[in-house]
């Protein structure tokens, strides 16, 4: 019997090994499959979690940006006020009418002792009504001087009678630019703050998610997923983690729009203002249709007429001081103690400083064509929301439309049963309106803004791109293996992710890895014209 199954072992001994080979091989192949498949499950879920936590880092920027906006915006809105004083002026046209009105015997001592109806009344009682309760026209109802006075004559002399309406002209001329002025303004450093407060917040969030990836990639592997909060501080050790005081100093030079680049755009808005308004007359008959046309021409004299020229806009002067003034805002806004010159270090005496390289990104930002681009959509929602809605409804009794005009055609179209008003009844919303552009609450200028889907795009790009001016510090030892789909993700469903070379492979980043800021936010922009398409 063994003699027998030895004999047939060693004629057969070649079939078994083959065999136990195949068996061998198969369990090797299948642990193999297995262990891919575990691997590539796991590789996944670590890249689902990753894209998650960053998608919902970037949500919470942005909602940081909203509040922040709002934090600023009054203090702008305190120096716009200060210098545009509309209500001043109704002021003294009140006193006028009322002086007049005293000197006529018209109206009670009790009624000239108190203020007369102001141009901002909500009751409909306004000096800008077309006709009061008596019917009186609105020239005489203002004190202004009407056709039948002009030749009239006066017991104190016809030279002074000359002198003080030539005074109530010039007050309404003057109350006819602030109002305008003021309130274009408004809109134009409300969407310069927005736009400002976006990059400087996602550019600072960029560089927390990467602090929390290095703290993951060298020190914190028992970490199983990215911290979504910042914990930059309580570890001074990190790669990007000790930068505190840079972000504050970098946070602080919004300074400059608020105390000193309003007053440029102010000054170049009030230009155009007079250049476009100057000839018209406040006893003249505004219709909705003329009044969108004389809006337009302002916008294009500030912004530009063409496409081109809005491109080529320069809006980096009112966001950012130029260099030699960088020090004098870290000193006005309280971050350094003021010294002497000669003791003073300069930020921008070494271009290798992280807060030197974040003032850099943040001009080459401003100066790109995205930027204009972002900042004409934003316009255009603030603009529509003051004239297409604010006016057309509550002056001219028009419904309200959803459609966002271009800025090369008018913005609204002419309806035929819609009847001119005087322009004091514009003016008049005009100065509420830049009350509510100003501090609003809820803000429906920054609502209108913040729904350009173009913003979060742009935001998203400033987020995702540019990684290496973060990483190229890094030594090649030290640096940080990351997925290619974990650093260049779907943030907001508007960035295309980047194309994986190989399943399960990783990449270091490095200069040219990740997408330019151009090429991204072309991506973005497709993405978006698909999604309006679809």
């Amino acid at each position: 019997m063994i003699s027998a199954s030895r004999r047939w072992l060693r004629r057969n001994r070649t079939p078994i090994a083959i065999g136990f080979g195949l068996v061998g091989a198969g369990y090797v192949a299948t642990q193999y499959v297995l262990g891919k498949i575990s691997d590539a499950r796991a590789r996944m879920s670590s890249d689902r979690i990753a894209r998650e936590n960053l998608r919902r880092r970037f949500e919470q920027n942005q909602e940081d940006c909203t509040f922040t906006v709002l934090a600023l915006l009054p203090t702008a809105t305190d120096n716009i006020m200060g210098e545009l004083e509309t209500e001043r002026i109704t002021f003294e046209l009140q006193q006028q009418k009322a002086a007049k009105l005293a000197r006529n015997g018209e109206g009670h001592p009790s009624e000239l002792g108190s203020s007369p109806p102001s141009v901002t009344d909500d009751d409909g009682r306004s000096m800008a009504s077309l006709h009061s309760e008596n019917g009186m026209h609105v020239s005489k109802l203002m004190g202004l001087p009407t056709p039948s006075e002009a030749g009239e004559g006066s017991q104190d002399g016809g030279h002074q009678v000359q002198k003080s309406k030539k005074t109530k002209l010039q007050l309404w001329n003057d109350l006819k630019i602030s109002s305008i002025t003021r309130a274009f303004t408004l809109i134009y450093t409300l969407a310069l703050l927005t736009l400002l407060t976006r990059i400087q917040l996602n550019l600072l969030g960029r560089r927390s998610y990467l602090s929390s990836v290095v703290s993951l990639a060298t020190g914190g592997m028992e970490q199983s997923t990215i911290s979504l909060e910042n914990h930059d501080d309580d570890n001074p050790d990190q790669a990007y983690g000790n930068d505190f005081e840079t972000n504050r100093k970098y946070l602080t030079f919004s300074w400059w729009l608020l105390h000193r680049g309003w007053r440029e755009v102010m000054l170049k808005v009030e230009a155009a203002v007079k250049e476009v308004f100057g000839t018209l007359s406040i006893r003249d008959d505004v219709s909705m249709q003329k009044f969108s046309e004389l809006t337009l021409e302002v916008r294009k004299k500030v912004e530009g007429a063409t496409e081109a020229e809005r491109k080529e806009g320069k809006w980096l002067q009112y966001l950012l001081p130029p260099r030699e003034q960088e020090d004098f805002v870290l000193t006005e806004s309280g971050m350094t103690a003021e010294a002497p010159p000669s003791s003073s270090v300069s930020i921008s005496s070494s271009s290798a400083t992280p807060l030197r390289r974040l003032l850099d990104e943040t001009s080459d930002l401003i100066e790109s064509p995205p930027f204009s681009h972002v900042l004409t959509l934003l316009l255009d929602a603030g603009y529509s929301t003051l004239v297409d809605q604010k006016i057309a409804q509550q002056v001219y009794k028009i419904p309200l439309t959803s459609d966002v005009p271009d800025l090369n055609a008018p913005r609204i179209t002419e309806i035929v049963d819609v009847k001119p008003v005087k322009l004091p009844i514009v003016l008049a919303l005009l100065t509420r309106q830049a009350h509510s552009i100003g501090n609003g609450v809820p803000n429906e200028y920054l609502q209108a803004m913040e729904q350009v889907r173009d913003l979060e795009a742009f935001a998203a790009v400033v987020y995702s791109s540019n990684w290496e001016n973060e990483i190229s510090p890094m030594t090649e030892e030290s640096a940080v293996l990351v997925p290619k789909e974990t650093v260049v993700s779907d943030i907001t469903g508007l960035i295309i992710p980047a194309e994986a070379s190989e399943a399960g492979q990783e990449s270091i980043i490095d200069v040219g890895t990740a997408s330019t800021f151009e090429s991204a936010w072309g991506k973005a922009v497709d993405t978006t014209e698909k999604g309006k398409i679809a």
